[in-house]
């Protein structure tokens, strides 16, 4: 029983009941107050609008959605809290505190899924006032993960498929909560692995990190270093070594400190020796100080990894970079020097790396941080959580803004391919429509305009929701970070790459049955008063 409460453990200790807004709250007592606290409510989750200017987004957040779920509940101690705050009637309190979520009924698209607006995320089916009270909790879940899962995917596609990506963001997170989530959904979302060390502990996540310039500059001259062999290379004087390499490369004239860092460096760090080289100057001292030391690594038998680039034309520096390594490796005979590995940092983005690669570069791996945690370019994803029956009665929330009318109803999603393997439009269905089959005829309709619409006779039809939740357990095994990260890169792959470009990309066809279409606008219409001009 231990095991099993510590799988269902939330990550974050503030995610609880009491983590919403009060006006959840208010309606709760409202709805208690008048007795309708009961009535048998169906939510849908979901965006109107893709990120980024893309026309893709990647779900993400159902673990701890349904961790959250399944720990609902008013403790006594958060009630005691909530009446010092608040004043409604004893009652009301006793009820909240009968509160939990074995009525409530969850159905989800599988984590790491891609997803297009309009399409329910989570259905989340039970009593109106609990349902309610898990509105915000959940959108706060779902927002921020999807967000950095999607931006993580977007990043993976600009760098491609055979570049490491490595989130090095935690300084410049939005706190220690926006910190851990950003490294656990980036390596969601695509990249390799993250600096974060809590995080790459908590979610089993691949742990990198060399140097930072303070490390450099905290050096002055070869006095300074007291030990002069290296590990597991007895008798052999390592700094001799390095001094004697670069009499060779006739470099002799680089920064002191510099070597004397890097030295430093490579003595505690002989198997993984990558150093960072724009401290001082790039290409006059720090990849000469660079290759003195690794040459002499490599001649005890180490094999050092290459150097880092945090500042400067990064296109430039890392091809110049490259060519100095390749002149080494065939003038003096280093094996493999020309391979080095050439990592990138410096406020990189998914627009610089694309840039970058326009440029023509030789990085091999990019250490994105600020731009990737904070989602600079869009802070936010704009997740909503709408009522869409009530007693088996659909409902319809309308708005002059023809993008806000919500799809009423209690619906599934079904995914429909071409011949070709590739996803071609996801259709919303009532959950009491036939299920489209293969070879069949299918009309697609737009939701909103009566004159888009499509036949489509899909040769595979995929269902996306699935259900999570039920009786107060969670009804699914948990993905790894990496299963999931794999499920995102298989998503992507079978996409169309008109709808995945960075510039203008195709739009991806969500539509509706011809029965929802046609019921919709029925209720659309029953619902707007016909007015009277004279």
């Amino acid at each position: 029983e231990d095991g099993h409460a510590e799988k269902e453990k939330l990550s974050n200790p503030f995610v609880n009941a009491l983590l919403t807004d009060l006006y959840q709250v208010s309606m709760a007592y409202a709805y208690w107050s008048i007795g309708k606290h009961n009535d048998k409510a169906v939510f849908d989750l979901f965006f109107r609008k893709n990120p980024f200017k893309g026309e893709f987004t990647v779900f993400a957040g159902l673990e701890e959605c349904l961790k959250f779920v399944r720990n609902f509940k008013f403790t006594k101690d958060m009630i005691s809290k909530m009446r010092k705050k608040f004043s409604w009637p004893n009652k009301f309190w006793d009820w909240l505190g009968t509160l939990d979520s074995k009525g409530v009924k969850i159905f989800a698209l599988d984590e790491g899924s891609i997803c297009f607006p309009s399409c329910p995320l989570l259905r989340v089916e039970g009593p109106l006032a609990v349902c309610q009270l898990l509105e915000t909790t959940l959108l706060c879940l779902v927002n921020y993960p999807s967000l950095i899962c999607t931006n993580a995917a977007r990043h993976r596609l600009a760098a491609g498929k055979n570049k490491v990506l490595l989130e090095f963001g935690l300084r410049r997170a939005q706190g220690p909560d926006g910190g851990m989530s950003a490294s656990r959904y980036a390596v969601m979302g695509g990249f390799d692995g993250t600096s974060n060390v809590l995080a790459a502990i908590e979610y089993g996540l691949v742990c990198k990190g060399t140097h930072a310039h303070s490390f450099v500059a905290s050096f002055k001259s070869l006095d300074e270093i007291k030990v002069k062999g290296i590990e597991g290379k007895e008798g052999v004087d390592f700094v001799a070594k390095v001094l004697h390499w670069r009499k060779i490369l006739g470099r002799v004239n680089t920064n002191e400190g510099e070597l004397t860092a890097f030295i430093s460096f490579a003595q505690a760090f002989p198997n993984r020796f990558l150093a960072l080289i724009d401290t001082y100057d790039t290409l006059n001292s720090g990849v000469w100080n660079f290759l003195c030391v690794a040459a002499a690594l490599q001649e005890i038998g180490y094999k050092p990894v290459g150097v880092r680039l945090d500042s400067g034309d990064l296109a430039y520096l890392s091809c110049e970079c490259r060519r100095i390594f390749r002149e080494v490796e065939q003038k003096h005979g280093c094996v493999s020097f020309g391979k080095f590995t050439i990592v990138a940092s410096n406020s990189l983005s998914e627009d610089i790396i694309c840039d970058l690669n326009r440029q023509g570069h030789e990085i091999d791996c990019f250490g994105v941080g600020t731009n990737l945690v904070t989602c600079k370019s869009q802070p936010a994803l704009g997740c909503v959580y709408k009522l869409v029956e009530l007693n088996s009665i659909p409902r319809i929330k309308i708005s002059n803004e023809v993008s806000k009318v919500n799809i009423p109803g209690r619906k599934q999603v079904y995914r429909l391919y071409n011949k070709d393997s590739e996803p071609v439009v996801d259709v919303l269905m009532g959950t009491d429509e036939k299920v489209p089959e293969v070879g069949e005829r299918i009309l697609c309709r737009h939701p909103y305009n009566a004159q888009k619409r499509v036949y489509c006779v899909p040769t595979k039809v995929e269902s996306l929701l699935r259900c999570v939740f039920d009786g107060g357990d969670i009804k699914i095994t948990f993905s790894s970070v990496q299963e999931i990260r794999e499920r995102v890169t298989s998503q992507l792959s079978s996409m169309r790459s008109d709808h995945l470009r960075q510039i203008n990309p195709t739009p991806y066809k969500v539509s509706l049955s011809s029965k929802l279409y046609t019921f919709m606008h029925k209720l659309w219409q029953e619902g707007v008063p016909i007015r009277e001009i004279c």
